[in-house]
């Protein structure tokens, strides 16, 4: 029911699906050419093997990480405290509303490879079907996150400045744009203390079609670790608002 209910709400607002789709199809755009002919990493993969993997995490990334807002509205229009008082289970709550922004994210994904395709991105179906799954687990994990922090604060003017401070250092030190091994070797070292770093090699392996790499291993476990921990917190910050 609250799936359906915030999913109804998306599809009554398209601009905001297409608009949460155009910084990383900029970037597609107009830097993705700049890379043409390159081969990143050791495995020698294609620039757009390299690029759009990182572009579909940064999808991800920006996507959820400002789902919150949407609560603080409702918190202003009193929908929260509306929800309060009916029956329906606190976990349903946060999943519902994490559930219909995974559904978005997935779907803009699948808009970016397309074009990422007639762009010139050569990857096998598997891998860019695994690439779809990283991109809805950490969905899970960052929008948790968000609706958690949009619980605690009271204004976007609280909220915007956190959130920022988190996503743009994530962006520059886990390699959403180029490998990080690619920089010098104390910032390729700084960058595994980010979880997303996994996540993006997982899905650079993923695309190259190696399958078995220990960086889709290191991924898989990143990922699911992130889900985890941010749903136990979101689920605990949800009980107690209803307390």
């Amino acid at each position: 029911l609250i799936f359906g209910r915030y999913a109804r709400q998306t599809l009554r607002s398209r601009l905001q699906m297409l608009f949460g789709l155009l910084m990383p199809l900029l970037y597609l755009l107009f830097f993705g050419p700049l890379l043409t002919g390159l081969r990143l990493g050791p495995s020698g993969t294609s620039s757009w093997q390299s690029l759009v993997p990182g572009l579909l995490l940064q999808l991800g990334l920006f996507g959820a990480a400002f789902c919150g807002f949407g609560i603080l509205i409702e918190k202003q229009y009193g929908v929260v405290e509306r929800m309060r008082v009916t029956p329906v289970s606190r976990p349903a709550l946060l999943l519902g509303r994490v559930l219909r922004d995974t559904a978005v994210l997935v779907l803009q994904s699948g808009l970016l490879v397309a074009a990422a395709v007639a762009m010139g991105l050569r990857a096998p179906l598997p891998g860019i079907l695994i690439g779809f799954v990283f991109v809805a687990v950490l969905t899970v994990a960052l929008a948790s996150l968000s609706y958690a922090l949009a619980l605690k604060v009271s204004t976007p003017q609280e909220f915007a400045p956190v959130v920022n401070a988190v996503t743009l250092p994530s962006m520059l030190l886990s390699g959403l744009l180029l490998p990080m091994a690619l920089g010098p070797a104390w910032l390729d070292a700084l960058s595994h203390v980010m979880p997303l770093r996994y996540l993006v090699d997982a899905v650079r392996a993923a695309f190259a079609g190696d399958y078995t790499a220990p960086a889709m291993l290191h991924g898989v476990l990143a990922a699911l670790a992130l889900a985890a921990v941010s749903v136990v917190l979101c689920g605990r910050a949800f009980r107690k608002t209803a307390a």
